[in-house]
């Protein structure tokens, strides 16, 4: 398994790098110590696995997944057991309390090789842009025809869908949600959006080499510059 350690403390770090290299079959690609260094690399890098401190300076592991488009599995690493609870809000495999020993590295390492070997769940089949969706939002419940949805926002450990004149939160990723949606109406815009490709009424270039494109009800999005091509391609003859 490829994994990346983010941890702010060099010795905590270094020292949690030289014990995972001391297990077959973990290969430590990579590592840093702040939220705003990890990101990028993350993202060119593509592990399989976090061991995640939380409490950093000036952010935390939380704000670092809510900046990812995927989700890897996470093993937090912390001094602080009272954010045991909201970690599992993430795909998290173990919680690890520093000093981290090498037996509990050990179990933690056993859990994800126990994960990996475990039959994967068979894909649910993508919805057809006229199928209708049950959406539960609090107390109340909806059943929203897909072409009605204009867009989908990745909101901390939420996604919000914008529909008619509705709006609802779900408990889902957004890597889930898109994993549904039929790709010829639905784009990924960025990491935190995807769009209806059928309710976007005006498209200009935007300064950071992107697009910005206006919806339907008339609010402005940012399509990234690393998927403004696809875009383009997409809505060219």
């Amino acid at each position: 398994m490829r994994v990346m350690v983010i941890e702010d403390s060099r010795l905590a770090r270094e020292g949690l790098v030289r014990m995972l290299g001391q297990f077959d079959g973990v290969d430590v690609i990579g590592q840093a110590d702040h939220p705003a260094t990890a990101a990028p690399m993350i993202a060119e890098l593509r592990p399989d696995v976090l061991f995640l401190d939380i409490h950093m300076p000036g952010a935390s592991g939380f704000d670092l997944l809510e900046m990812l488009d995927y989700l890897p599995r996470i093993v937090f690493t912390t001094a602080y057991s009272e954010y045991a609870i909201r970690s599992f809000d993430y795909n998290t495999v173990d919680y690890l309390l520093k000093p981290v020993s090498h037996e509990r590295l050990a179990t933690a390492i056993a859990k994800l090789a126990a994960a990996d070997a475990a039959p994967a769940a068979a894909p649910r089949p993508p919805l057809d842009i006229n199928s209708k969706i049950f959406v539960k939002d609090g107390e109340r419940c909806h059943l929203v025809s897909l072409e009605t949805i204009r867009y989908i926002e990745s909101c901390k450990n939420y996604v919000r869908i914008f529909f008619g004149s509705e709006k609802a939160y779900v408990k889902k990723s957004l890597n889930s949600i898109e994993e549904r949606l039929p790709v010829k109406f639905f784009f990924r815009a960025n990491r935190q959006c995807i769009i209806n490709l059928q309710e976007i009424r005006a498209i200009e270039e935007s300064i950071s080499l992107g697009y910005e494109v206006t919806m339907s009800d008339g609010k402005v999005l940012e399509i990234s510059r690393r998927n403004a091509q696809e875009l383009k391609d997409l809505l060219s003859f």
